[in-house]
C-alpha cells in the first residue's frame, strides 16, 4: 500500500512538472508581435491575471530550487504517509455491536469453534483480538488467561495503529526548520550584497530578503497542513482505540456467561 501511494505521489509531481514544461513552450511559441502588443494591452486593461500554477513556480523559483525542492518534498512524503493511515485506520472500522451479536449467537448455536470461525472472516484489529481470545478459550485455557491475551493484543493492535505516525511528525518538524535555515541563507545573501556593494538601499537587500521570506512561508504552510491531518490521525486511532477497549470488554461478559452455563 505505501508503494502505490508513494507512486502516485511522484507521477503528480511528474505531472505538474509536465504541465509547467507545456506553459513554458507555449508562451515561448507566441509571436514577437504579440510580445510587443502586450505593453500596450495591460495599459488598457489593466495586469494581466497570473495562473496559479505559474505564480507558484515562480515562487518556487525565487525561494531558490535546493530549499524549495526540499520541502516540497517533506510536502509529499508526509502526505503519502498520511493519506496511507487515513485508509488503513478506515479499513480498520468495525461495527463491534453486530460482530458481538454474532459472536454470541455462534457459541450458543455452535459452540467455540463457530465463534473463531465468526471472527476470522471479520476484519479489523477487534476481530484481531477476538480470534486470539477464541482460540486460547478452545485451547481451554481459564478466562483470566484469556483476558490478559486479548489485552496483550489490544496493545499490539493499538501500536500498528499508530505506525508511521513518528514520521509524520518528523515531517512536520523538519519543513519550518528548512524554510528558517533559507531564512538564514537569504540573510547571509542580503549583507553579502551590502557589503559588495557597500550600500544599504533597499534595491540591494530585497533579493535576499525575499528569499528568507518565501522559504519561511513555504515551510510553515507545509508544517500546518501536515499538522491537520496528524491530528485527524490521532483522533481516529484514539476513537479506534476506546473502540477496542469497550469491544473487549463486552467480549468478556459474553464469555463468562457462556461458561457459566
Amino acid at each position: 500500500m505505501k508503494k502505490i501511494f508513494m507512486f502516485l505521489a511522484v507521477m503528480g509531481v511528474m505531472a505538474f512538472s509536465a504541465q509547467n514544461a507545456v506553459a513554458q513552450d507555449e508562451q515561448a511559441a507566441e509571436p514577437t508581435a504579440t510580445e510587443a502588443a502586450a505593453p500596450a494591452a495591460e495599459t488598457l486593461d489593466g495586469p494581466e491575471e497570473v495562473p496559479m500554477h505559474q505564480a507558484l513556480k515562480t515562487k518556487f523559483i525565487e525561494g531558490g530550487a535546493g530549499f524549495m525542492a526540499l520541502v516540497i518534498a517533506c510536502l509529499i512524503l508526509g502526505l503519502a504517509l498520511c493519506i496511507e493511515r487515513i485508509l488503513y485506520l478506515g479499513f480498520s472500522k468495525t461495527n463491534t455491536k453486530k460482530l458481538l451479536a454474532k459472536i454470541e449467537d455462534a457459541l450458543k448455536n455452535g459452540g467455540v469453534a463457530a465463534a473463531t470461525d465468526v471472527c476470522r472472516n471479520t476484519r479489523g484489529p477487534v476481530a484481531s483480538i477476538f480470534t486470539q481470545a477464541m482460540l486460547r478459550l478452545a485451547d481451554g485455557q481459564s478466562l483470566e488467561e484469556v483476558e490478559k491475551s486479548v489485552v496483550s493484543y489490544g496493545g499490539v493492535e493499538a501500536s500498528k495503529m499508530e505506525q508511521n505516525l513518528s514520521w509524520i511528525s518528523l515531517f512536520i518538524a523538519i519543513a519550518p526548520s528548512l524554510g528558517f535555515l533559507g531564512t538564514v541563507i537569504g540573510m547571509i545573501q542580503a549583507f553579502d550584497a551590502i557589503m559588495v556593494a557597500g550600500d544599504m538601499s533597499p534595491a540591494v537587500v530585497a533579493g535576499g530578503m525575499k528569499v528568507a521570506l518565501i522559504t519561511t512561508v513555504g515551510g510553515l504552510i507545509v508544517a500546518v497542513i501536515l499538522q491537520i491531518f496528524y491530528n485527524y490521525i490521532l483522533s481516529q486511532v484514539e476513537s479506534l482505540t476506546i473502540d477496542m477497549e469497550d469491544a473487549s470488554i463486552s467480549l468478556m461478559d459474553i464469555l463468562v456467561k457462556y461458561q457459566g452455563k
